[in-house]
């Protein structure tokens, strides 16, 4: 995906007023776009997708299925018309590229292996060579396809000669990624005979496949159910994917929405988050109770067409304040890096995972601010960030280049802190290396950052 360049470094131009309750709203959700662009596509039929983020990883995905032989058209800026092959693409040989995209790799291998006959080659980014794939490409050899390591086992790149999924019961470690759950799950609909997944051990992010559940039945997946711990799935009947309408709507980016909903925070004010759904399909829509037990006041308000969240912070930080980001891990960064701000102890924890993701998340935001000054603890699976104003003060006068390490989230949650005017004086602290990255998952990020501070200039001119 091509996208306009952007300067590099960029400085963070500081927000000099506080925010009049703004309207912002974030693109469709990577994680969703992705998961109904590969359902759509296992279709008998022609489903219109709306909503759809435009990003890397959802380019390559598109770019996956086009090469699979799937017609999609489009139409819109933020929708197209995937034209279903009826769970059985139509190249049965493909050289297949997916980038960085974590969900691309995991949800379509997965799918690779339901087909009758075929060679597939999936390959990704250097970085993406190196985050866990085993769980998944373990769970195919199991089943009945051939995989073979062209390089580390258990890694890309690798070539997959399927057979089709045969049933039975299969044990799974899915404990590195909630994606290698669900790309199995997303396959098992359309294995040849009933199909029992055990857990070994626990996956993360379970509402990731709680997400995979519900939009497999809306696509039609019959006979699908989770046990109570939930540590065992069953599909009873696979019999594919029956959708009943023409067209599907993908929500707004929850983990996008985290940014601008710390924003009043660190600027003042209050903004309200478009189609903002507390109850929808992403975990990450709970990081507005995060904000909460930070200061944060939030309240949905109805405008008759759509449910947006109004989020203020009257309130400062009265306690150290300890939080299990497990379920939602992608925000944490959100809080890290906002935290210098907070005047108390902010303990996170429920991380491990993170450091296998596109950069050693915990590992990463440690270092960035440590740079700020700010006392860190780092365990493998917590971070411990004991503000210290004065030596945020004392940083900002020298300035600050952030590290980005290739990594999007990293990125957009010091950007956020960066909008702070803590010189006081209008003029960037804080500059961002390779801002570019952040078209992984949100190209206008920095755009609509930039809209939202002339909407403080603006309302008063």
């Amino acid at each position: 995906m091509r996208m306009k360049p952007i300067q590099d470094p960029l400085p963070v131009l500081p927000f000099t007023r506080p925010l009049r309750n703004p309207r912002v709203c974030v693109p469709g959700s990577k994680s969703i776009s992705n998961r109904a662009l590969l359902l759509a596509s296992l279709t008998s039929r022609s489903v219109r997708l709306e909503g759809l983020l435009r990003s890397e990883d959802v380019h390559w995905m598109l770019e996956c299925l086009r090469n699979l032989g799937v017609r999609i058209d489009e139409i819109a800026s933020d929708a197209v018309v995937v034209h279903g092959c009826g769970g059985v693409f139509p190249s049965k040989q493909a050289d297949l590229q997916v980038g960085t995209a974590g969900t691309v790799a995991r949800l379509l291998v997965g799918v690779l292996g339901t087909q009758p006959s075929g060679r597939f080659r999936v390959d990704g980014s250097e970085a993406m060579r190196k985050r866990p794939m085993a769980g998944i490409l373990d769970f195919l050899a199991a089943s009945g396809s051939t995989v073979r390591f062209e390089g580390k086992p258990g890694h890309l790149p690798v070539v997959i000669e399927p057979t089709g999924i045969q049933g039975g019961k299969y044990t799974v470690d899915a404990s590195e990624s909630s994606q290698i759950l669900s790309g199995i799950l997303m396959a098992g609909a359309l294995a040849q005979d009933p199909l029992v997944v055990e857990l070994q051990g626990d996956t993360v992010s379970h509402p990731f496949i709680s997400m995979t559940l519900r939009m497999m039945e809306a696509f039609g997946a019959s006979e699908l159910r989770a046990f109570t711990d939930p540590t065992s799935f069953a599909i009873s009947e696979p019999e594919g994917y029956h959708f009943k309408r023409d067209h599907y709507r993908i929500e707004r980016d929850a983990t996008a929405a985290s940014y601008f909903i710390l924003l009043p925070l660190v600027v003042g004010g209050s903004l309200r988050v478009a189609d903002f759904l507390r109850n929808g399909l992403q975990g990450d829509a709970a990081f507005a109770d995060v904000a909460e037990q930070v200061g944060g006041m939030t309240h949905m308000v109805n405008t008759g067409t759509s449910h947006d969240l109004e989020v203020a912070f009257p309130h400062s930080l009265q306690h150290p304040v300890s939080i299990d980001f497990n379920p939602i891990s992608d925000t944490f960064l959100t809080l890290a890096a906002v935290a210098p701000l907070l005047r108390r102890p902010v303990l996170l924890t429920g991380i491990a995972h993170t450091r296998k993701q596109e950069s050693d998340r915990v590992r990463a935001m440690a270092t960035e601010l440590r740079k700020l000054g700010q006392t860190i603890e780092e365990s493998e699976d917590s971070l411990r960030v004991v503000p210290n104003l004065p030596n945020l003060l004392e940083a900002a006068r020298t300035g600050v280049s952030i590290d980005t390490y290739r990594d999007h989230r990293v990125a957009m949650s010091f950007a956020i802190l960066g909008c702070r005017d803590l010189l006081e004086n209008g003029q960037p602290w804080m500059e961002i290396r390779d801002p570019g990255c952040c078209a992984k998952t949100f190209p206008g990020f920095f755009s609509v950052l930039d809209s939202l501070r002339e909407s403080t200039i603006a309302d008063l001119q």
